[in-house]
């Protein structure tokens, strides 16, 4: 038997005012994109925003929640399907993620990680477009994690590779 590790860096702000004004715009857009969301079961709003190589607007994505709990989505692949849908493979150089729950007593001020779907989703945008895509996550406030790559959150990743 042999053990394996895997571990991976990432970077720790105590807040916004703390990023580089590109970083904190395209922050403070995905914490607007919250707005956009329908999160009637959960009250947990999601929004994404993204900066894509070559243009200068922003484009954004939020979670649609639906009774019928699978049809619902997810604001990280709400994101992507825009991105697909307008610019075919073009590159996302940096998504970030912001939430607000609005469940009485929860806060929103700890950085909010993709659940597991999206992480598969945005591993395989990293492998289409065969470049890393930076990862800014963040609540409507507080900390900030930026994370160098989607593939640092799905270290045993599957990808087309295993097809």
């Amino acid at each position: 038997m042999k053990k394996a590790e895997s571990v991976f860096q990432y970077e720790v702000y105590n807040s916004i005012k703390e990023l580089n004004a590109s970083d904190a715009d395209l922050l403070d857009a995905a914490r607007k994109a919250t707005k956009n969301s329908s999160a009637i079961y959960s009250n947990f709003k999601v929004g994404a925003a993204a900066k894509l190589k070559g243009e200068k607007d922003f484009m954004i994505g939020s979670n649609h929640e639906n009774a019928s709990y699978p049809v619902s989505i997810c604001a990280e692949r709400s994101l992507l399907a825009a991105v697909a849908s307008k610019f075919g493979k073009k590159i996302i150089e940096t998504m970030a993620i912001s939430y607000v729950n609005t469940n009485k007593g929860k806060s929103s001020d700890e950085p909010i990680s993709p659940c597991g779907m999206c992480r598969q989703a945005l591993l395989q945008h990293e492998v289409n477009t065969k470049r890393q895509m930076r990862l800014i996550l963040s609540g409507k406030s507080g900390k900030v994690y930026i994370i160098n790559s989607a593939k640092s959150l799905l270290p045993l990743q599957f990808d087309g590779s295993a097809l």
